[in-house]
């Protein structure tokens, strides 16, 4: 199999040992750095003459830095990829330029599955918190609508199906296998109306909830963020969490958004501004999903 000259990471990637270790089969020459770098300035003087470079959701690596990196073949994208749009790498440089670009999906859905069933129960039985309602509730019954139906959306409607939950969806086609096993699609207006708890699973970028939609969804609710970024308007999200009878849930500051320093220790927000998608089977399986892209592009 050919070889890289030189893979730089040019930041934290968070590959396991044995996938540091099988790297050297990849390259004559591997250069880790552990911090992100300082600017484009000094991320274009990490790449410096390599033939492939690896990075997570950040460093951003626009065209002014590709660009100045002329022996540049392959860049490694060690984090979700959903659309060049989205992406921290400029992508319709790249492809016009003769540069590679991969990326990865699909590696943390179980840790984020698992968060949102810790993040319900808590809610519903009122542990080490107020209790959503008089008394505790099963997940039993709770009629819980997806804004995304993706991977890690349908993971998680599958689970929470299973509890007993009845399961709608809005996306932007309707899922045939979803709907034999009696999850069904939903307007978005009707969606946010008809369900107690609202689960968004979209790709990053992507807002779909404005004051209009808040309003359709009402008090007394709960949202729940699964996207790698905020899913809705900002200003909005603060009027609605303002109403205390209302509950918001996201694993990271990023998935709140920059309004994060506001609403943290609101009663009615939980964050442990933690991924929850990123646990050690995680870490596993996107290393071995790094290692596969880059034997995809030196074949």
């Amino acid at each position: 199999m050919d070889k890289f000259r030189k893979i730089v990471e040019a930041g934290p990637i968070g590959l396991q040992d044995w996938a540091e270790e099988k790297l050297k089969d990849y390259a004559d020459e591997i250069v880790h750095y552990d911090t992100l770098p300082k600017d484009e300035d000094d991320l274009a003087e990490r790449i410096g003459d390599a033939d492939a470079v690896l990075v997570r959701n950040l460093p951003l690596v626009p065209a002014s830095v590709l660009s100045r990196c002329k022996n540049l073949k392959y860049v490694g994208m060690c984090c979700s990829l959903y659309s060049k749009e989205s992406a921290n790498v400029d992508i319709d440089y790249a492809e016009k330029h003769g540069i590679t670009v991969y990326g990865i999906r699909d590696y943390g859905d179980v840790g984020v599955t698992e968060f949102v069933v810790y993040s319900l129960v808590k809610i519903l039985h009122g542990y080490d918190r107020k209790l959503w309602r008089s008394k505790p509730k099963e997940i039993t019954g709770l009629r819980i609508g997806f804004v995304g139906f993706g991977t890690s959306g349908q993971m998680t409607a599958r689970l929470l199906k299973a509890m007993g939950a009845k399961i709608s969806y809005y996306a932007r086609s309707v899922k045939e296998d979803a709907e034999k096993e009696g999850m069904h699609f939903m307007a978005l207006d009707d969606l946010l109306k008809e369900n107690e708890v609202i689960i968004t699973c979209l790709n990053k970028g992507v807002i779909l909830l404005h004051e209009r939609e808040f309003n359709l969804l009402g008090n007394g609710k709960i949202m729940i963020n699964t996207s790698i970024g905020p899913a809705s308007d900002m200003d909005a999200l603060k009027a609605w969490i303002e109403n205390d009878s209302n509950i918001f849930v996201a694993d990271t500051s990023g998935a709140v958004g920059e309004i994060y320093e506001e609403v943290k220790d609101r009663e009615n927000v939980l964050c442990p501004d933690v991924s929850a998608g990123m646990t050690a089977e995680a870490y596993d399986l996107m290393s071995r999903k790094v290692l596969d892209n880059i034997e995809k592009a030196l074949s």
